[in-house]
């Protein structure tokens, strides 16, 4: 029963020093990045509407690949573009047809679950990246939190609290147990 209690305490001290270390690194990805966390090439975006569902959740996240070449979009492709009125704004949404004008490609999109095409015709300086098909239902609201000041803080604080209240409890046992054998020398 004690080697257990020792294996659980080692268990919940890895995870929460994993907790740590990932929440450091999401922490200090997405202020290296302008907002987006990357990994492995990829940038970590979180779902804000149900304009792709069903494929795509409200609150999940998706993996965009950034395009360097688009000329290798092809009607069907779930691109995130940058907002028209508002470049601070992305879009993922499908490509459902793509035309020439002048010396410019222009790409023609729609949300799945919508019932018309964007307004805007999406040309290729706007385009962020194709999404890759990887999708976590509900952890972008997580992300949300995460990158937000105030769950930066709180993701910090509550491991680190958490970190100490364990040193503190081991701390604690180990005074008790030295104690005990003080008082009983023979046993």
């Amino acid at each position: 029963m004690e080697g257990l209690k020792k294996w659980a305490g080692r268990i919940s001290s890895i995870i929460i020093y994993g907790l740590l270390i990932c929440m450091v690194i999401t922490v200090i990805s997405t202020k290296i990045n302008g907002g987006t966390p990357k990994i492995f090439g990829y940038e970590i975006m979180t779902v804000l509407s149900g304009s792709m569902e069903p494929g795509i959740k409200t609150g999940s996240i998706i993996a965009v690949k950034p395009v360097s070449n688009t000329a290798s979009l092809q009607k069907g492709d779930v691109i995130t573009f940058k907002a028209a009125d508002n470049p601070n704004t992305l879009i993922t949404h499908r490509i459902i047809k793509i035309q020439k004008e002048k010396d410019s490609v222009q790409f023609i999109t729609k949300g799945d679950n919508n019932d018309t095409k964007d307004r805007s015709p999406v040309i290729t300086e706007k385009i962020v990246g194709v999404y890759s098909g990887f999708t976590l239902p509900f952890v972008g609201r997580l992300l949300a939190f995460i990158q937000s000041t105030n769950g930066a803080i709180f993701l910090m604080i509550v491991p680190g609290v958490l970190m100490i209240l364990s040193s503190v409890i081991s701390l604690w046992k180990a005074i008790s147990q030295v104690e005990s054998k003080e008082s009983n020398p023979t046993g």
